[in-house]
């Protein structure tokens, strides 16, 4: 089958690899579509973290955001998932240690991570191998270009979650990427008064179009405070700026990663009595993410720009080829 490979600083190339094989508690997916993000680029320029530790190494076949169909099942399988279109975790814990067996396998030490971490390959490719653990089924009002946004989704979800919006509080939402705008769209479903801080005008304007007027540069941004805050960017400097915004008993939520460490000051956070929560995966929030495209109580499909082929992966990736919108989508059948 045909596969995306990185095979070191900005080398990639699409290449024939043996298809995969369901085993033991296992499915094969035929991928319908698969997405990518900063992470997949960090690893074709080689800045992603998790090369500087080991915890990847290359080559690396990426690809973490996806839907497809089930084509194959492995022993102890049920059956009954052959044919059903499906998306899934990213995070595959051992399912043994203490973090997994409660419910937190996405912090499992060992974890595979699809596309990502130990070499377990993406879905930028024909077919991608998943434990039948990590599936979620699609229901038929979450197309194949929904499912794969089911995973940045729950991410957005899950910050949002921890940021607790409700009627007549306020959110600021670091940041108008995918992640960003997927927050802003579940705290708007969820009553909030939501605003957004982008970096250039251009950036806000395309919020603007999503309905969220109040979307701001720096020096425009209203004083404040706001109830809480999402920091969706990997800007070193933004962790204290949202510290300094909130209102005293507030909330400020990473889900950002910067390059560098990013220094606050715990004297403020203690003096305002700040809730600071980090967020890691969309493991928790995958299957309530489904539900809400489902219901059309969130409707994420027009951050996707493009859907183009495997052959086109490596100029996304490389930023050669953008669209007005944040998201790009790859179809490896293409």
């Amino acid at each position: 089958m045909r596969a995306f490979v990185i095979t070191g600083p900005g080398q990639a190339e699409v290449v024939e690899v043996d298809p995969p094989v369901a085993g033991d508690g296992e499915v094969v997916v035929d991928v319908e579509r698969a997405g990518v993000c900063g992470t997949d680029m960090e690893f074709l320029s080689g800045e992603m973290a998790y090369l500087a530790t080991g915890d990847a190494t290359y080559p690396v076949r990426i690809g973490h955001e996806w839907s497809g169909v089930v084509s194959a099942v492995g022993p102890g399988v049920d059956a009954s998932w052959l044919g059903r279109r499906v998306t899934g975790d990213t995070m595959l814990g051992c399912g043994k240690c203490a973090r997994c067996t409660n419910g937190r396998q996405h912090l499992c030490a060992d974890r595979y991570e699809i596309g990502i971490r130990h070499g377990w390959p993406g879905a930028l490719a024909e077919r991608l191998p998943v434990p039948a653990k990590a599936l979620f089924a699609l229901p038929d009002e979450v197309d194949a270009t929904l499912g794969a946004l089911v995973e940045p989704g729950g991410n957005a979800l899950r910050a949002v979650r921890a940021a607790q919006p409700a009627p007549g509080r306020t959110v600021l939402i670091l940041g108008p990427g995918t992640i960003g705008l997927l927050a802003a769209m579940f705290a708007r479903a969820g009553g909030a008064d939501v605003h957004l801080l982008g970096a250039t005008h251009e950036s806000l304007e395309f919020a603007r179009s999503l309905g969220f007027a109040d979307a701001w540069t720096r020096d425009e941004l209203p004083s404040g405070p706001y109830d809480s805050i999402i920091d969706a960017t990997n800007a070193p400097s933004l962790p204290a700026f949202a510290l300094d915004r909130v209102e005293p008993g507030g909330r400020v939520v990473c889900i950002g990663i910067a390059g560098e460490p990013s220094l606050v000051d715990t004297r403020q956070a203690v003096l305002k009595d700040v809730t600071l929560t980090g967020v890691l995966s969309a493991s928790g929030g995958l299957g309530a993410t489904i539900e809400a495209y489902a219901s059309g109580a969130v409707d994420p499909r027009p951050l996707v720009a493009e859907t183009v082929g495997l052959d086109d992966a490596a100029d996304v990736l490389a930023g050669r080829r953008r669209g007005s919108a944040p998201k790009m989508h790859i179809d490896p059948r293409v």
